[in-house]
């Protein structure tokens, strides 16, 4: 038997090609994704072992330049511990943002990994974090020092004026050195910017402070002895650990990010296999029926039930094994291609080996030999039924009645079962309705698919008359052969729903989501432009001086990040500019004026003023940042706005509260609306600052909208593997069709049936299986889409339920086109065929 078993995998090689082609994506799809993964996390452990190797105690603080509060390590401190018994070094660091302008004035980078730090050379004049390359480090005032990706992409050489923007006005200054360093933000695609140390302190913290520092220790110290020694001088906030516990903390760190990242492409590569199983067991299926006779022979000549079962399992593992030998090499490819993908696209990863653990080997050969065996099971089971009579009748294994009721019963029990549960989920909504969803939409799916056969004829029956009138005989015939055997065109049908089901609910969902919040933009958005940095953090008031006076600017106002206790409640406010607020972000006045912010009140939303019990009118007690007190008369109500804090407060109340500004955006209006002349105007009036971000409306709507966009698409491109692994299995089940047809297609040909006709046939045969497939998976796809919608609608503001109709057509194109280029072999062997021998083929 297992002779027979390898004889009929060679015989068939034709046919199970595209089985092996779907088992092989899948497990190229699950290898590439753990070596990849694998590969990521050795080389950023590496680095962070690295950055951390001649570091035995490292000394963290949360000092920032806005809160005086948190205390960081000063001078007196940093000696302390320099003089330590044990200690061979230790240097202070403070870092924050800084950004350097390529030569069109453009950021270099991304903003949130653009970072700035200071220059702390030992006694031999070296900084040991940092290796130069040309140059040497900053020393004076006016010079930095640029990593070498930086210097290479801003095309700088060692002397050349370097314009630097910090959370501060633009500032030039002149190239010191080029350095190399392991540093994680500049791997990220980010810059690095190295000051002398006071300019880094001022600009970034305070004088004579540092936000870290790290100690080196000398030859026969111990880490735990330091780590003991320095915690004592240390600031209460402060926290301080050894090097290596900091590398196992970062390591760690890496490793949840790369976890999230393989939880997504491995579930993928679940839904690829999951759809893969569906193609296996639909040519296991017709190998089985094609080889009836062989198989009852078999049973005939002494083999048992078991034997007969175990051979066709044997084939089904040895195709598995091929087909993961081959998927394994292929996702090594994958492993290396995706590696290379992120350095084009600015990430730059540490340089190491390509990580393949026995653990990949085993999941991979696992996956791919464990999935084909299931998928080959029922198959199987049905050929050890196969009774020895049937060696002399070809008719055998025609699917009962009893059959077909019993299946079809059991999908819709689970069909309803699945989608009751959906509905309920959608109904609780918040994350309880979405785990409600999940387990109904796998329920309503596998019942859809159990019931597909009992679909596929009164569905593709409504478009026979259709077909038949616009393609005569060859649209009758394709209609027929469609729907022939119901289960054979289920199977194939189901591997197009699976991914057209998931493109359709992201689809619709991705829409409905980016209408609503585009809607939101442009409804509570009257401001013509927002300025922000480009890291995120708070712009500085000469900004937002400077815009004030900024050419064919109408109304300027910031959103100024406040925390007020107002009574017994903690409120965040935003401080803005009295008359302009209303005229740059819509302020729906509910009661009261907001005139009353000129006067030194404030004005609350309505839902905090219910919740409160507050009128307009009302004078409250304030407790500022500074824990100073004071009273505030409620001159205003307003409607909730997802622009707006709870609270808007003239800029002048607070100033005097606030050391330093927290300024996260400014709106701005200009005369005549955004052009690229208003634009420009703002562009001067910030000094052509790098680092300062300006968006118009429609970069703002793309902002809020662009990271739905591209969940969007990333889920397209692998949904697609999916799309591909269906494609196959049309293939597959048109290519098996001819071969089990060949006497019929050389009778049509015989009574005048030409080879174009023959060729119209099969593709509309595909064209007809593949759009029963993709209209199944488009409706459950739009009900999945609504009802993880509503999980969401509650919580954001201008929700509508949006079918995009426009894209559900394209689908339904390319499900048709997928019908088309899948029918191209089996059409042309079917066309080829010579009648007369097709006429004698039994």
């Amino acid at each position: 038997m297992f002779r027979t078993a390898l004889r009929n995998v060679l015989s068939h090689k034709a046919r199970l090609l595209m089985t092996v082609l779907a088992v092989m994506l899948g497990v190229a799809f699950v290898s590439g994704t753990l070596v990849f993964t694998d590969t990521l996390g050795n080389a950023f452990r590496n680095q962070s072992a690295k950055s951390y190797d001649d570091i035995a105690v490292a000394v963290t603080t949360y000092a920032d330049q806005r809160d005086e509060k948190t205390a960081a390590i000063d001078a007196a401190t940093l000696k302390k511990i320099q003089e330590l018994d044990g200690v061979a070094s230790a240097t202070g660091r403070v870092d924050g943002f800084a950004g350097v302008a390529d030569p069109d004035g453009k950021l270099i980078g991304n903003g949130w990994s653009n970072t700035g730090s200071n220059f702390a050379p030992g006694k031999n004049g070296q900084d040991a974090q940092y290796t130069f390359t040309d140059g040497s480090g900053p020393t004076a005032a006016g010079s930095v020092a640029l990593d070498k990706d930086t210097a290479e992409k801003g095309e700088y050489e060692v002397g050349d004026k370097v314009r630097v923007a910090t959370n501060g006005p633009v500032k030039e200054y002149t190239l010191s050195g080029v350095f190399t360093t392991e540093d994680g933000a500049v791997n990220a695609g980010g810059s690095l910017v190295l000051f002398d140390t006071p300019v880094a302190q001022q600009l970034f913290l305070r004088p004579g402070e540092f936000k870290d520092v790290n100690v080196a220790a000398a030859p026969g110290a111990s880490d735990q002895q330091l780590l003991a020694a320095v915690k004592p001088l240390l600031p209460e906030d402060a926290e301080a650990k050894t090097g290596q516990v900091r590398a196992d903390e970062q390591a760690d760190q890496t490793e949840k990010a790369l976890g999230s990242l393989n939880k997504l492409l491995l579930a993928f590569a679940g839904i690829a296999l999951f759809v893969g199983i569906f193609l296996i067991a639909n040519t296991f299926s017709m190998l089985v029926a094609q080889r009836t006779k062989e198989l009852a022979l078999l049973r005939a000549v002494g083999a048992s039930r078991r034997q007969v079962k175990r051979s066709v399992l044997l084939e089904a593992a040895v195709v598995g094994l091929i087909a993961s030998v081959v998927g394994f090499a292929l996702g090594l490819g994958l492993a290396t291609g995706l590696r290379s993908a992120m350095s084009l696209i600015g990430g730059k990863i540490p340089a190491g080996p390509l990580v393949v653990a026995p653990a990949t080997v085993i999941a991979a050969f696992g996956v791919g030999v464990l999935i084909t065996v299931l998928a080959a099971w029922l198959p199987a089971r049905r050929a050890a039924k196969i009774p020895p009579v049937a060696a002399m009748n070809s008719q055998y294994a025609v699917a009962t009645v009893k059959s077909l009721v019993l299946r079809n019963s059991i999908g819709a029990v689970i069909t309803l079962l699945g989608g009751a549960a959906v509905v309920a989920g959608a109904a609780q909504a918040g994350s309880n309705g979405q785990l409600l969803i999940a387990g109904g939409s796998f329920l309503a799916l596998i019942g859809v698919i159990i019931l597909i056969p009992l679909l596929s004829r009164p569905v593709i029956a409504l478009v026979r008359p259709l077909l038949q009138r616009l393609f005569g005989v060859s649209g009758k015939l394709a209609a027929q052969n469609a729907v022939r055997n119901p289960r054979r065109t289920g199977a194939t049908a189901s591997a197009l729903a699976i991914g057209l089901t998931l493109v359709t609910g992201i689809s619709v969902l991705g829409v409905t989501l980016g209408q609503a919040v585009d809607k939101v933009t442009t409804d509570n958005i009257k401001a013509d432009y927002m300025i922000s940095m480009a890291s995120g953090d708070a712009l500085d008031e000469s900004a937002l001086t400077a815009l004030e006076k900024a050419d064919g600017v109408t109304a300027v106002s910031p959103q100024q990040a406040v925390w007020l206790d107002i009574g017994d409640t903690s409120l965040s406010a935003s401080g803005v500019t009295p008359g302009d607020v209303q005229k740059v972000l819509t302020v729906d006045t509910v009661a009261g004026s907001l005139d009353s912010l000129g006067k030194g009140e404030i004005a609350v939303s309505d839902k905090t003023a219910k919740s409160n019990g507050w009128k307009t009118g009302d004078t409250v007690p304030v407790t500022y940042e500074d824990d100073k007190k004071g009273k505030l008369r409620i001159g205003a109500f307003y409607k909730d706005n997802e622009f707006l804090s709870p609270v808007l407060i003239p800029r002048e109340v607070v100033a005097p509260h606030q050391a330093r500004a927290d300024i996260r955006e400014i709106w701005v209006k200009s005369d005549g609306g955004a052009s690229a002349a208003n634009e420009q105007a703002l562009v001067d009036a910030l000094g052509d600052n790098p680092g300062m971000s300006i968006m118009d409306r429609k970069d703002i709507r793309d902002m809020f909208g662009g990271s739905i966009n591209l969940a969007m698409n990333i889920m397209y491109g692998l949904l697609a593997m999916a799309l591909i692994i269906a494609v196959l299995g049309v293939v597959n089940t048109l290519a098996m069709s001819v071969f089990e047809r060949q006497q019929e297609i050389g009778m049509l040909r015989a009574i005048g049936l030409d080879r174009r006709k023959v060729k119209r046939m099969i593709r509309l045969e595909a064209v007809v299986i593949s759009l029963f497939g993709a209209v199944v998976g488009i409706g459950l796809g739009m009900f999945l889409g609504w009802a993880i919608g509503q999980t969401v609608a509650a919580e954001i503001p201008e929700y509508v339920l949006v079918l995009p109709w426009g894209r559900i057509a394209v689908f339904l194109l390319l499900a048709a086109l997928v019908g088309v280029l899948a029918a191209l072999w089996p059409a042309r062997s079917a066309a080829k065929l010579n009648m007369l021998t097709a006429i004698k083929t039994e």
